[in-house]
């Protein structure tokens, strides 16, 4: 692979984020007691699209969202070769007997989601936490967590690299698969 292979394109994508939200009001249906939580930095874009599509759908905002950053819950923040850059926190709420969604935009390893269960914990004791994900990479987990709501599946090798694209910063929403991370740098 020279360059990365689209595997959810912007028409597939926009569908794929209704469908997520469809999901969403099914299950929550006014979303009392509910919030939403973006894991920063790359969650937050998909949340984002979550809580506005929500908002245009239901015609109201009558619930809770805030964006977590995990940055110092990390298990791998002392041995990266570059020192992590934290995001903000904006979490203006406690989580109390609350349904908590919260968003990531792939679901890899699970160290990530671990870190925010971790940081969300300061915020109170939810009632039930639920998993959004854009890509749900199902044969790579190192810890046993898995998402409740997942746009796609991508079944691929450990190498390989998924990679998601919002039109906020290039073109086109859209997801691409690359042989490797340093494929997906270059590309």
């Amino acid at each position: 692979m020279n360059k990365g292979r689209v595997i959810l394109d912007q028409e597939r994508f926009s569908l794929t984020i209704d469908r997520l939200c469809q999901q969403l009001i099914e299950t929550y249906d006014n979303f009392e007691d509910t919030c939403i939580v973006g894991i920063q930095p790359r969650g937050v874009w998909l949340s984002d699209r979550i809580y506005t599509r929500l908002q245009h759908i239901l015609g109201h905002a009558s619930f809770l969202y805030g964006k977590l950053d995990i940055t110092f819950y990390r298990d791998d923040f002392r041995m990266r070769a570059k020192p992590l850059k934290a995001s903000v926190t904006d979490m203006e709420f406690l989580v109390d007997d609350k349904n908590v969604i919260l968003v990531d935009d792939v679901l890899y390893s699970g160290r990530t989601v671990q870190a925010a269960l971790t940081a969300l914990n300061h915020y109170g004791r939810a009632r039930q936490v639920k998993l959004l994900v854009l890509v749900d990479r199902r044969f790579n987990r190192h810890l046993p967590i898995q998402a409740d709501y997942k746009g796609i599946t991508v079944d691929a090798l450990d190498d390989a690299y998924v990679k998601v694209e919002w039109a906020d910063s290039n073109q086109a929403d859209r997801v691409l698969l690359f042989a490797n991370k340093q494929e997906a740098e270059q590309g």
